[in-house]
This record gives C-alpha cells, structure tokens and sequence, in this order.
C-alpha cells in the first residue's frame, strides 16, 4: 500500500443500531475485512437513530449503520442543524416490516385494505410508530397507509419510537402499529403482540434501506479510509450472502448481547426468508433481507437519495422542492464507491439512476422528482 493510499485513520469508530442489518458492518469488523484493507472498526453500539445523528454530525461517531432518510434529512436541515452528509453505500435491501397489533388483528384488520375498512368504520386516534420522523420506515409507515386510502398525516397519531422499543411498546398497548427493521418485526409475531402486515419489500421490491453514512467534513479529511471502510463492508456483505450457512453464521454472532441483544430464532428465519405472519400464514421470499446480491444491493444510486427527498416533500418535511439531483450528487459518494468496489471486486452499473414500480403501481425512476413529489393525491396540503 503506497503512501498516497494508506489511510488516514487507522481506527474508525462505527455507530450501529441494535437491527439485523447491521450485519454487514459487525461482520467486517469481526472476520478482519477490515484489517485487509488497513484499518481497523471500532463498533459502537447506539440507542437511538438520534444519537446516531448527533454523534455524526459532532464527530464522536466516524461513521455509521444509519437510515438513508436520516443522512438527507441531516443535509438539508429537516427538524435539526443542517450539517452537509455524505452516503458511502448502500448496506441492504429490503427486511424491514409493518406490525399491527393483535388486537387491531382481532377486530379483523390484518393489512392495509382491511385497515382502512375498520378506521372508517370504527373512527378514534389510532397511533402508528416509526423509527425516525425523515427515516426510511416513516416513508415506508407513510407510503403504506396512503397506497391503501388512510391519510397518515388526518388520519392517524404517528409517533417516534427506537426500535429496540417497539414490542414493548406495543405489548403495553401504546400503538396500533409500527414499521421497523428486523427482528422486531418477527420478534413481535412470536411474542404474540404484533402481527405481519406487509413486509417492505411488497411496498417497494429491492428498496434501498440502511447506508453507510458519515459527515462530508470526515470524507472530505479521510477519502482513503472511506474507500477502505466501502471495500471491508463490500467483502463482508459478500461473505454474509455467500450460503445459508454464512447467514445462520452472522444470526449466531449478531444475536449477542453487544448487538441486538435478542435469541437467534428472532433473526435466523427472516435473513434466510422464511416469513409467518403470526395468523397461521407462512411463505417463503427468497428476496428477503438482501447485503450484497453479485453487488446489486450496494450502489449509492442518485435515485435512491433523490427519492427520499420526494417523500419528505410529500409529508411536509419540505416545505419547498430542493435541488434533487445537485443534493444527491453532493451527498452520494458514487466516485469514492466505484475505487473501493474495485479494490473488493464488486461490479458497477453504468448508470447512475434506476427505475422501480412500488405497491401502488407508481414508477420511480428520478427523472422528475419535482412532479413525482406532487403527484399523489394523498400528501400534506398546508
């Protein structure tokens, strides 16, 4: 390793919630990914999806397993200190779900449409949950609803809970429901307080979920222990996706008490794709919680990012249309992704936008965000 690329740091303090998909950054750090690139990740383990912000934005935290939502909400100053963010990759797709609970199953709404027909018909303040107020669950919390005629924002109390708190929140009878990563989501289906009323990846198929985010001052003072940090989490999604038993692997590991601090029979059946639904219906998809897929999962797509930015118009969060495709060439480290997926062997698209049907049969491909931003008839009206 020459001088020129040596990285900055040696250590790098990486920020993680207590969530499935962390995985891939526990295990480059656990199986020495990181080593082989020259550095070495300290884990750190969070509470919050807030801290996990404040600790970037300050600098306690180099950089982070954190919402893709969180890191544009951070740039464009959404509820907090504009700080300017960088996305060096994408962790995973897919493996988050929407939990209702069992008593609203009880009285027969067990998904969206059967939702709907009870808060017509039974009208009171039903309180949903999200992990983040400009975090992937929230838009996929928000998206749900809205596809299935409910108005999240008339029409329902939503409220901000950590994941790690949602089961016993919902076992105390604080909300009618919550959208959060894994395991909570099965978690609550065996602890018989929640049941599975869709999973994110029927909202939007391979959609982009947990990134790896840092501060653009750190990228800015550190590019070479970025493209090392991208490279070691690249070979470690690699080897997660490699076979079964690489994921019953990383369920025994990340069950751990210094992780997600649950039993592996919480994890291991949803990482291998293996869904009930707490009603007696089980099935199996095969595109579950995905790290690295031939390297189809982990490209920082322009579109990805642009696409949350949308969404946080839709709600309100914006009050005005951002420069979409600027703020996503500023925060998207696609030039640092592409020199680390060339050290770890990962393939490139060519392009840098993807086009994706969602739940609804609405088609995002970053083309006109602006337009895509008001074109639901559902969406916070001032």
């Amino acid at each position: 390793m020459s001088s020129a690329t040596r990285p900055e740091k040696d250590v790098v303090r990486i920020g993680f919630n207590p969530l499935t998909d962390c995985a891939s950054v526990v295990m480059a750090a656990l199986l020495g990914f990181d080593e082989k690139y020259g550095i070495k990740i300290m884990l750190r383990r969070e509470s919050s999806w807030a801290g996990v912000r404040d600790k970037l934005i300050n600098g306690e935290l180099d950089a982070a397993h954190v919402l893709y939502g969180l890191v544009y909400g951070a740039q464009l100053g959404v509820g907090w200190q504009r700080k300017e963010m960088a996305v060096l990759m994408n962790l995973n797709h897919n493996g988050q779900a929407i939990t209702l609970s069992r008593r609203l199953a009880e009285q027969g709404a067990v998904d969206g449409a059967s939702l709907a027909r009870l808060m017509r018909a039974s009208p009171r303040s039903y309180t949903f949950a999200q992990t983040f107020p400009t975090g992937t669950h929230a838009m996929w919390l928000y998206y749900w609803l809205a596809a299935n005629g409910i108005d999240p924002i008339r029409a329902a109390r939503v409220i901000t809970v950590p994941p790690s708190q949602m089961v016993t929140n919902m076992a105390a009878g604080h909300m009618d429901g919550f959208c959060a990563g894994e395991p909570w989501g099965h978690r609550a289906v065996t602890d018989g307080v929640g049941i599975t009323a869709a999973t994110s990846q029927q909202i939007w198929p391979d959609h982009p979920e947990k990134v790896l985010g840092a501060s653009a001052e750190f990228v800015k003072h550190h590019p070479n222990t970025c493209r090392a940090l991208i490279a070691a989490v690249l070979d470690a999604g690699k080897w997660i996706d490699a076979s079964a038993a690489n994921k019953l692997a990383t369920t025994e590991i990340i069950a751990g008490v210094q992780y997600v601090n649950t039993g592996r029979d919480a994890i291991a059946p949803r990482v291998l794709g293996h869904y009930q639904d707490g009603l007696g219906k089980q099935w199996e998809d095969p595109d579950s919680l995905k790290f690295y897929d031939g390297g189809a999962v982990n490209f920082p797509y322009l579109s990805d990012g642009m696409w949350f930015m949308t969404q946080q118009k839709r709600w309100g969060l914006l009050k005005q249309d951002p420069d979409y495709l600027a703020v996503a060439c500023a925060v998207n480290q696609v030039k640092l992704y592409r020199e680390a997926a060339e050290l770890s062997g990962t393939p490139v698209p060519a392009g840098l936008l993807r086009s994706s049907t969602l739940m609804d049969g609405t088609v995002w491909d970053g083309k006109d965000p602006a337009a895509y931003a008001d074109s639901f008839e559902i969406r916070y009206r001032p």
